[in-house]
């Protein structure tokens, strides 16, 4: 059997580059106050099981309730999770509503934006979900808000939160909400309140080596929270994972990042002409990274050779974008480094 491929940004093969735009995890981080945190925790016990405290505590800064947050060992396991659920609640919905001498009707279904975050596509094959492409016939659907690669808002989100039935689920991927640098969400509380929202917060936190995420659930959805629960294994979240959440709903965190959404965006405007000064096509974004086409016969042979230089940009190819890149936003000296070498590897072709 072949082993899938995932492709990531980040570290590689060839260890950490000097200047990684292939990433969107928050350049101005690592937070103080939350590396601190989890500098300081206490790896030598189990967490609370329960994560009561920790729960509480992002409840009160959502302003839901205790009941409605999800621990998850990431994003990408809580992807994994839904999914499973999402199938298993169909094939039983189907088994309840149909002659239950007979096979299911038709698989688990699932909409994905699209362009989108590989483990969304990775789950519903791993759970058998087939994918359609109208979110009303879909029994999970997934929205990214700012999305990525692009940067973009999710459309038509509001249409889609306001034409799900009980049986559906919705998830809106959060991991960008925190980065985003203008725009706003296109949903109203109430909304919100009828939908998943899955938080990562080690990105806008620049502590993305940190595994831990946490979703809402919808409100009234206590009996799919149960399930998801019990298809949890225990401690999902470790020490230093419970740290950083901790410290995410910290008042001086969040002063933090809203200080350093002003310095990325003058860093982004920055970059963003850098590019256009290259001479490569910008797509708009309103998050703290975005999409360029440079001009490039070899893309993938000009990315290995900025590699080879220490500069590491991610290639949209596996997002459905030939031809393209997405570029994180990094400090001017970064940007000043790509230029130099993206001039001269040019300028020897």
């Amino acid at each position: 059997m072949a082993e899938s491929v995932r492709l990531h940004g980040g570290p590689d093969a060839f260890g950490v580059p000097r200047f990684d735009f292939s990433t969107n995890s928050n350049a101005c981080g690592p937070c103080p106050a939350a590396l601190a945190a989890v500098q300081l925790a206490d790896p030598t016990r189990y967490p609370d099981p329960a994560y009561q405290s920790l729960r509480e505590s992002l409840a009160a800064f959502h302003q839901v309730s205790a009941e409605r947050i999800v621990l998850a060992g990431s994003a990408s396991e809580f992807i994994f999770r839904i999914s499973a659920l999402a199938a298993q609640r169909a094939s039983s919905l189907q088994y309840l509503s149909s002659d239950r001498t007979q096979p299911p009707q038709r698989p688990a279904t699932v909409c994905l934006p699209p362009f989108h975050y590989g483990d969304y596509a990775q789950a519903a094959s791993a759970w058998g979900l087939q994918t359609v492409t109208d979110s009303a016939e879909a029994d999970l659907s997934w929205a990214c808000d700012p999305s990525s690669p692009l940067g973009q808002p999710h459309e038509p989100l509001a249409q889609q939160v306001q034409g799900l039935h009980p049986d559906q689920t919705l998830v809106l991927d959060c991991a960008y909400r925190p980065l985003r640098l203008e725009g706003r969400l296109a949903l109203d509380a109430d909304e919100l309140d009828r939908i998943w929202q899955l938080w990562t917060p080690n990105k806008a936190l620049g502590l993305t080596g940190v595994r831990a995420a946490y979703a809402i659930a919808p409100r009234d959805a206590g009996d799919r929270v149960e399930a998801l629960q019990a298809r949890s294994p225990s401690w999902p979240v470790g020490a230093h994972g419970v740290a950083m959440l901790q410290a995410w709903t910290q008042s001086a965190v969040q002063q933090w990042l809203a200080d350093s959404l002003q310095t990325l965006r003058a860093w982004k405007r920055r970059q963003l002409g850098l590019c256009q000064e290259m001479g490569w096509q910008v797509e708009p974004s309103q998050a703290n990274y975005f999409v360029a086409r440079p001009v490039s016969p070899e893309l993938g042979h000009d990315l290995d050779r900025l590699r080879a230089c220490g500069i590491k940009l991610r290639d949209a190819t596996s997002f459905g974008l030939s031809g393209a890149v997405r570029l994180g936003v990094l400090a001017p000296e970064a940007q000043d480094a790509l230029a130099q070498v993206w001039t001269s590897i040019r300028h020897q072709t």
